[in-house]
């Protein structure tokens, strides 16, 4: 079992032994560390916007930071089950302190997490992590009188007011939309987006809509991360049904893929791609995805007059950079948009009008859309990492061997070679050695990581 603290969070399995799992004594530190922060070095305001996905411990973790803020005299706002987006903008919509989403995102159902906001709704930087974490590791709290407890409002009006604020944006052309008549099936995995997809494609008057997984339980039917590889009953119901597409969402719906009419798979990595290629063709400007992400973005940009630049992985650095070079659309290989003139987070539901938008504008099916863009393949890759492990020895005796190929250490280490790239870095969210690498060939892709497992296992 397993208890990840971070700069961005904190995140683990549910059960076991306090500073080891995800307990309710772990969760109370950390919450009344980030309502310390909150107190100490924050803005005026003292309300807390809280959300949470459908997970089984939901309900549990979330009476715990209530009850945790509300001791140290701050109020919440609950939303109740909601998306991490949602949470997102709703703090910059009630003028609070910042937000607290319970989510593990793409996670198995053991694990939950709690991801902190800013004032800005964005998540919080790694020096205000360093603070919070600082905080956990003293246990220094300091909880209000009986008289300055603080108090929770329910407000259960935020997914209508963030379908509302979709549908105003200016490039969702909800007209297009609704002349194409789609028909859709969507697998929202047994968690909010049970709540939020359907009602999100009601509002753009698609009529044929087919939901798969839509009981909210936290049972997960299959793996929750929206990979190939755990959508094979939403690609068969697409091929059954007859329908022109399939949309499929993480539990949180912060990332976003596509199934193609025929069953087959869109590719993640060309979510961000097609959205950018409608978007910039309508607002010309620059663009942003982390360094894991692919080169088609930076080839979509430069063919509208942009320029592309890369991030560190995790939605703090894309943000950071996007803000930095005044991108007009970002985001990651995952299947996150990040759309900044409506907040600056991840958000599936802006991504699902954007890319339907540019659908409707395309003359045939989806197979057709995505024969647009390259068939760029990344092959994704992972190796456990042992406590003992020097994970920045590693890379540099790796860095030494491919010493005379073009090197970013930036974020982990990355490679290229020639038109291939490979990526090596440290998961935020899991105790694993990410390994990522793309070439225009599965096998060359694949070969490359292969090769970099090898020598990972060596120097091991």
């Amino acid at each position: 079992m397993t208890l990840i603290k971070s700069i961005s969070g904190i995140r683990g399995t549910i059960g076991g032994k306090p500073n080891e799992n995800f307990t309710p004594l772990d969760i109370v530190r950390f919450t009344a560390a980030y309502g310390t922060w909150i107190k100490e070095t924050q803005s005026a305001s003292k309300k807390i916007v809280i959300g949470r996905d459908g997970r089984i411990s939901g309900e549990m973790v979330r009476n715990l930071v209530v009850s945790t803020l509300n001791g140290l005299g701050l109020d919440t706002i609950d939303l109740g089950l909601s998306t991490t987006p949602t949470v997102e903008m709703a703090v910059t919509g009630e003028k609070a302190a910042g937000g607290i989403i319970i989510t593990a995102s793409h996670n198995p159902k053991e694990w939950n997490a709690l991801k902190l906001l800013n004032s800005r709704g964005e998540f919080i930087s790694g020096q205000d992590g360093k603070w919070i974490l600082d905080r956990v590791a003293k246990d220094a709290y300091g909880f209000a009188s009986v008289e300055k407890l603080g108090v929770c409002t329910a407000d259960n009006s935020y997914l209508e007011k963030h379908i509302r604020a979709i549908l105003q944006y200016p490039l969702v052309d909800a007209e297009a939309i609704k002349n194409k008549h789609f028909k859709v099936v969507v697998d929202v995995i047994n968690s909010t987006g049970a709540l939020f997809i359907p009602t999100l494609l009601k509002a753009l008057e698609i009529e044929h809509i087919k939901v798969l997984n839509e009981e909210v339980d936290g049972k997960f039917a299959h793996n929750p991360e929206p990979l190939p590889e755990n959508l094979s009953a939403l690609s068969a119901e697409v091929k059954k049904s007859g329908a022109d597409l399939g949309i499929a969402v993480d539990p949180d719906v912060d990332r976003l893929c596509f199934v193609c009419e025929d069953g087959s798979m869109f590719g993640e990595e060309f979510t961000l791609v097609a959205v950018a290629d409608y978007v910039l063709a309508r607002k010309p400007g620059n663009s942003v995805s982390n360094m894991s992400s692919t080169k088609a973005l930076k080839e979509i940009t430069l063919k509208h007059g942009g320029e592309y630049f890369p991030s560190a992985v995790g939605e703090v650095n894309v943000v950071d950079k996007m803000k930095a070079v005044h991108a007009v659309i970002g985001g990651e290989g995952n299947g996150g948009i990040i759309v900044p003139d409506l907040h600056y987070g991840r958000d599936a539901l802006i991504g699902i009008g954007l890319f339907l938008s540019a659908l409707a504008h395309h003359k045939n099916g989806m197979r057709s859309f995505r024969s647009k863009y390259p068939d760029y393949f990344i092959s994704k890759n992972k190796i456990e990492l042992g406590k003992a492990i020097d994970v920045n020895e590693l890379f540099g005796k790796i860095q030494s061997k491919y010493k005379n190929h073009p090197a970013n250490t930036e974020d982990g280490l990355k490679i290229e070679f020639d038109d291939d790239w490979v990526h090596l870095r440290t998961s935020n969210t899991e105790p694993i050695i990410r390994i990522y690498a793309e070439s225009n060939f599965e096998t060359t892709a694949n070969n490359i990581a292969r090769r970099l497992m090898k020598d990972i296992q060596e120097f091991i």
